[in-house]
């Protein structure tokens, strides 16, 4: 009841809580990633560089992905 009465509609508000959530999600996805990949390297060392490269092509695209999901929550009506 607050946000309307100070002129701050709800599309606004929830525009803003779209993307904090596509943003944290990227963030916990990532850090899942990287965990992963540190893990996979410390078992098999000869295969550490593989699964590094993976790990950051795999991080961009949930990188893109995040970065689509935010404009999209702010351009929409």
């Amino acid at each position: 009841m607050f946000l309307l009465q100070a002129g701050v509609s709800l599309g606004v508000f929830g525009k803003a809580i779209g993307a904090a959530l596509a943003a944290f999600a990227a963030a916990f996805g990532i850090g899942k990633i990287g965990k992963s990949s540190l893990e996979a390297g410390a078992r098999q060392p000869e295969q550490a560089g593989h699964y590094r490269m993976t790990a950051i092509i795999v991080s961009a695209l949930i990188e893109g992905a995040c970065l689509f999901a935010i404009v999209v929550c702010l351009i929409a009506k």
